[in-house]
């Protein structure tokens, strides 16, 4: 009964096979970890240990050269650009003032904010899912196509039952 299956989802599918490839591949670094656990090379005295290449199989040598954490490295900001974009955004901000009366544009620019979408958080998926390149996904166009289909079907469907209604009352009158 095929019918009463749901449809496997392709990236819930591929996600399952991930991870559990995942799974094996960390009790495999696990396994590798306990048998090299027994004969681990020591560790000397500034914590530093090196295998010799020169043994193949062979024994540790310790570094004399042990390496000196080194001084974290921090990256110049720019703070003219945050001033400049802190600065813009209070501008953008209307000031209440209540001996002033308020536009009717900022009423409707606050309006139309309201109804605005949000920002994209990730632009490149929306756009991977807009051409339909992710497989087994359909386009958002054709999405988009089948719900406004189905929008206006129901609508003349529902304009038509208004329209039997208003005759059905006129006529019985």
């Amino acid at each position: 009964m095929a019918l009463l299956k749901k449809k496997v989802d392709p990236l819930t599918d591929r996600a399952k096979v991930l991870n559990a490839e995942i799974a094996a591949l960390e009790a495999k670094i696990r396994k590798l970890n306990q048998q090299t656990g027994a004969g681990a090379p020591e560790v000397n005295k500034s914590g530093a240990r090196v295998r010799s290449t020169a043994f193949p199989h062979g024994s540790t040598v310790f570094a004399t050269n042990a390496p000196v954490a080194a001084d974290p490295v921090f990256e110049k900001v720019d703070q003219k650009t945050i001033t400049e974009a802190t600065a813009q955004r209070s501008a953008a901000l209307p000031i209440d003032d209540l001996s002033t009366p308020m536009p009717k544009m900022r009423f409707l620019d606050r309006l139309e904010q309201i109804f605005r979408p949000p920002p994209l958080s990730n632009p490149k998926l929306v756009n991977y899912l807009a051409a339909g390149s992710i497989q087994g996904l359909r386009p958002l166009r054709y999405e988009k196509r089948v719900a406004r289909n189905r929008f206006l079907a129901f609508a003349f469907v529902l304009v038509v039952v208004l329209f039997g209604i208003c005759a059905a009352l006129i006529k019985h009158r």
